[in-house]
């Protein structure tokens, strides 16, 4: 019976609201409003950049122990000095001439905008002043140049030619130069991100439209979806720049890196689950707007609860330690909730206009047969119904298995060798300086104390194995001091982190000393303790969020309990198989402290959308065929769409790996594994079989399957019709 002819009691009042978005003239309407509105978005886009604050101090939280030292060091020292090294180094020995032409450069890098007027130190100069640092290796093949940058609040965006101009400077033929050093690392670190607002999205378009050609199979269906992933991106790093611009929300370069790949891998998997759904409906009525107001009414429920999954996840991270962390929350939270906004009224829309001719050359027909009926997945649930319990007992036997691989990640952090993929010019520097006995003086610790307690400060600190002796105690006003303290190991290795905490234990024990202990390992030191603490708070409190909305959603105790039992355990089995990966295919040294935080909110947040995508189908069957039958019906007309937004997420994540940062390739790496275990595995084999098993028991205490349909017979077809039953 076409629908023009039900009666309005049929027509409930949410399914008039999803017809009325995409009616004949309100299509037109609300594809314009949209567009505009990613138009007026789109130049914001570029500035994103601009406004990163990618500076480790700006992450930290203001208790933390390096942070009190900046804040005390204000006034004297600025916070936006970055201390850089340029190493020369010359096989067989710099020559007097290379010493001299080193005193040149010192004198014209001085005058590079960005250097200070504190100027440069050679080992020339050093020497004449009677300066304690020791600039020249003893076997004179390495020496190096110390001065500080300072741009100001905006970093590196300010003068980003300027790493570029300091080598050029220090040009000598026969020399090889590195920038190193903390100014050095910076500018590897900016220079892993550069492009990322271009070349980064590219990417993953590129991966993105090659799954959907596969998963369409047609030349035109395919723009709909990735043109919508592209307008929602617009929109929503419009809209995370001017929160970054006027409400201070702290965006860095990882947290545009992820932004970027969950709205697209996010959109375009809300835009299967539609047109998979629109398809569906387009069998069963003939006038393709009223396909779409049933297939928008049916199918928008689940991508809004997805959605608000996520984004409340996300939100999570807002009680982070971390600035860093608890910045990402609120820039994907944004992302999100745009993309499902886009998803649901500008894709909808060009479907409609377009109509059935871009699904060519297999268009859905009024009337004709749903494929998903006899598919790939309805032959899964055949296999799975004569012994459910046999496969949900031995697939979570598996799983656990994987998770042993658990205990070989080592979160204890990366040094700064180990933090990229490939060898920057800071890493090669800080090589030549190990090789030759050269310490970094770019990283000391920043020690802050009472003047009144100076002598037994400075008496305890030069005890301390690897630092050397203190430097001049310089004044502070109010009764309090500091100096510095060369550290010899790598700024972010655990050796620097058990050298800062050394000192602090012993100017710790100094009476009335009140003495503090900062600087650039002391910074990465205290991050790792706030990820320690994050990963105690916010990984429970993600999970009792989630299982919240599972509760609301499926009205039920024991089906969101399930859930979240099995996304958990498809996390550990992922994070086992990745550590795995990790340590013996990828040779990476460890993980940073922060990775099981990030990798567990979002294989939670996205691995559990895919049971909502299922669960939510499960339930609007179970009530005319029970939750057994249901469960088969659900997974054969979920599967092909779910395993493909699958596909299309951990395929862009992968991406991630493009960047040289050791932590995204692992959170890639991570994340695109859990997800296609929760979709090939998890979501099809495991929560299946438990459905199968259980029955009506999962919906308790409700009363939704009160009959407890059994199994159906393994050899009959899933019930499917071919027109609605109005």
């Amino acid at each position: 019976m076409p629908m023009s002819v039900v009666p309005e009691r049929l027509f409930p009042m949410h399914r008039q609201i999803a017809g009325k978005l995409t009616g004949p003239v309100t299509k037109w309407l609300v594809a314009v409003a949209v567009i505009v509105l990613a138009g007026a978005m789109m130049p914001l886009n570029a500035k994103l950049v601009d406004v990163q604050n990618n500076e480790a101090s700006s992450w930290l939280p203001g208790d933390a122990e390096s942070t009190k030292v900046l804040d005390e060091l204000s006034e004297t020292v600025d916070p936006n000095d970055i201390p850089a090294l340029l190493v020369y180094t010359r096989e067989g020995g710099l020559t007097d001439d290379d010493l001299a032409a080193m005193d040149e450069h010192a004198a014209e890098i001085a005058e590079t905008e960005g250097v200070t007027d504190a100027g440069v130190l050679s080992p020339n100069a050093a020497v004449a002043q009677g300066l304690p640092q020791k600039l020249i290796s003893d076997d004179r093949e390495a020496a190096y140049l110390y001065y500080i940058w300072n741009f100001g609040d905006e970093g590196w965006n300010a003068v980003p030619d300027a790493a570029d101009e300091v080598r050029d400077i220090g040009q000598i033929d026969g020399v090889t130069v590195y920038l190193a050093g903390f100014g050095g690392q910076a500018s590897d670190a900016a220079e892993s991100f550069e492009g990322i607002d271009t070349n980064l999205i590219f990417a993953t378009l590129g991966v993105v439209i090659i799954i959907l050609l596969f998963t369409y199979r047609s030349p035109i269906l395919w723009i709909l979806p990735v043109l919508c992933a592209a307008f929602a991106n617009f929109i929503a790093t419009g809209i995370v720049y001017l929160l970054a611009k006027y409400a201070d929300l702290t965006v860095n370069g990882q947290s545009q890196a992820i932004l970027s790949i969950l709205v697209i891998g996010a959109g375009t998997d809300y835009a299967l689950l539609l047109v998979a759904r629109y398809r569906e409906e387009l069998r069963r009525h003939e006038d393709r707007h009223e396909a779409m107001a049933f297939a928008l009414h049916r199918a928008a429920p689940a991508i809004l609860a997805s959605a608000a999954t996520v984004c409340v996840g996300m939100l999570c991270l807002v009680v982070a330690d971390l600035n860093s962390t608890a910045g990402l929350g609120p820039v994907l939270a944004v992302g999100i909730a745009v993309t499902f906004f886009v998803m649901v009224t500008l894709l909808p829309s060009l479907l409609v206009i377009c109509g059935r001719w871009v699904f060519w050359p297999k268009r859905p027909t009024f009337g004709s047969y749903e494929p998903t009926t006899g598919g790939l997945w309805a032959r899964v649930g055949k296999a799975i119904t004569p012994r459910p319990r046999a496969v949900w007992v031995v697939t979570t036997g598996l799983l656990l298995v994987a998770c042993l691989g658990l205990f070989r990640l080592d979160t204890a952090g990366l040094s700064t060798e180990d933090t990229y993929t490939k060898e920057f010019d800071s890493i090669k520097g800080q090589k030549v300086l190990i090789e030759h006995g050269l310490s970094d003086t770019s990283n000391t610790a920043q020690v802050v104390f009472d003047e009144q307690a100076e002598d037994d400060v400075v008496a305890a600190v030069s005890e301390v194995d690897g630092l050397e002796q203190p430097g001049p105690v310089t004044p502070l006003g109010g009764g309090r001091a500091y100096f510095e303290a060369t550290i010899t190991e790598d700024i972010s290795s655990t050796e620097a982190f058990d050298i800062v905490e050394d000192t602090r234990d012993a100017v710790g024990d100094v009476d009335g000393a009140d003495a503090l202990v900062g600087g650039g390992s002391a910074f990465y030191l205290d991050t790792k303790i706030a990820a320690d603490r994050d990963n105690v708070v916010i990984i429970p409190l993600v999970l009792l969020v989630v299982f919240l909305i599972l509760l609301a959603l499926l009205r039920a105790v024991v089906a969101p309990l399930l859930l979240i039992a099995t996304v958990v355990l498809s996390f550990g089995a992922a994070m086992g198989i990745s550590a795995l990966l990790f340590e013996y295919v990828f040779g990476f040294a460890g993980a940073d402290p922060g990775f099981p935080l990030f990798a567990f909110v979002f294989l939670v947040a996205l691995g559990i959308d895919y049971n909502i995508f299922l669960m939510t189908r499960v339930r609007e069957e179970t009530a005319d065929k029970g939750t057994r039958q249901g469960s088969l019906i659900a997974l054969s007309s979920t599967g092909g769409v779910i395993t493909s937004a699958g596909l299309v997420l951990a395929a862009t994540f992968l991406v991630l790996g493009s960047l040289p940062l050791v932590f995204l390739a692992e959170l890639g790496v991570a994340v695109a594994l859990g997800v296609l275990l929760d979709t090939m595995v998890v979501r099809s084999v495991l929560v299946t079989a438990l459905n199968l098993d259980l029955g009506a028991k999962i919906w308790w205490p409700s009363k939704l399957d009160s009959d407890d349909h059994p199994l159906p017979d393994p050899g009959a077809e899933p019930e499917r019709e071919k027109v609605p039953a109005l």
